[in-house]
């Protein structure tokens, strides 16, 4: 059971319905980590526009999602897991991809170095070197690419810390974690 209510869209202010009106018309259905993040519209509104901006980033959504579902196992996030596997198979990932991915390797240099940049920033902290830094560029990424994959995984870390402190029930299909507790 969810620490926080799930907020309903037909029971809260006008703005916020507005605004899950909005997820529900991208998704079909406003899933449970979005109705747990309406406890704070400002929250809500945080993390919709940033999907949203990343979404219209340079990076190709399958490698979004790839870092999504790496990170969430890294940090045991059923949630994200479950929902970014789900995603990255819409956006063109295949499920031999996306376990990969959950592994933190990719089916090309360029995804894997991405994946393991953004397994070193969860693990590290942040605190990753020049050379690493310099290994995306070698691979192919450019300066806002490399932001990108840094804003991705910055974006990842609150979701799943959202999921996880707040227990918010899984509603997309599960998918085993590979790290263990």
């Amino acid at each position: 059971m969810s620490h926080v209510p799930l907020i309903n869209a037909h029971q809260t202010s006008a703005d916020l319905a507005a605004l899950l009106l909005q997820i529900q018309q991208a998704f079909g259905t406003v899933p449970n980590m979005f109705r747990a993040v309406a406890n704070s519209p400002a929250a809500l509104r945080s993390i919709w526009g940033s999907f949203g901006a990343l979404g219209g980033g340079t990076l190709p959504a399958k490698l979004g999602e790839q870092i999504a579902v790496a990170v969430a196992d890294r940090n045991q996030c059923e949630y994200c897991l479950a929902a970014h596997t789900v995603l990255g198979r819409k956006a063109g990932a295949t499920a031999e991809e996306m376990t990969a991915a959950q592994a933190g390797h990719g089916t090309d240099p360029k995804t894997g170095a991405a994946l393991r940049f953004a397994l070193q920033m969860v693990e590290k902290r942040g605190h990753v070197s020049g050379d690493d830094v310099h290994h995306l560029r070698e691979v192919g990424f450019t300066d806002e690419g490399i932001v990108e994959i840094v804003a991705h995984v910055a974006l990842n870390l609150f979701t799943n810390y959202v999921n996880v402190a707040l227990n918010v029930p899984v509603d997309f299909p599960q998918v085993k974690l590979r790290c263990a507790a």
